[in-house]
């Protein structure tokens, strides 16, 4: 348990379920469009909230071991995991071979940002 409390594993756990939450704040409301855009704003605004709350500690934790640089690479990368898995299992839509050299393109990114890293 102790693993999961580490500054170079929780900050990812909490990164994790943040981007859950803004994926569901940014892009759930797909699935009612016939509910008021006022009342979607206010919902994805609540929503929202519980993002920065898992966010915010994710970045003050992770920079006692990570740059500013690679906990937003990070924060990308797992936002691309999230919305592909909220695109495909409850949007219904398909990502297809150039979305995936797309997303490729910038985990190949990531993997510069992380090069040169020190321990």
């Amino acid at each position: 348990m102790a693993a999961l409390s580490s500054p170079f594993v929780l900050p990812v756990l909490l990164l994790v379920a943040s981007n859950v939450f803004m994926t569901l704040a940014w892009y759930g409301h797909l699935k009612f469009k016939a509910v008021p855009l006022v009342l979607v704003v206010l919902a994805s605004w609540g929503i929202a909230f519980v993002e920065y709350c898992l966010a915010v500690p994710a970045n003050r934790i992770g920079h006692q071991v990570y740059s500013a640089a690679e906990l937003k690479t990070m924060q990308e990368v797992i936002t691309l995991v999230v919305f592909a898995g909220f695109s495909v299992f409850v949007l219904k839509e398909q990502l297809t071979w150039n979305h995936g050299i797309g997303f490729a393109l910038i985990a190949a990114g990531a993997f510069f940002v992380f090069q040169g890293k020190t321990a």
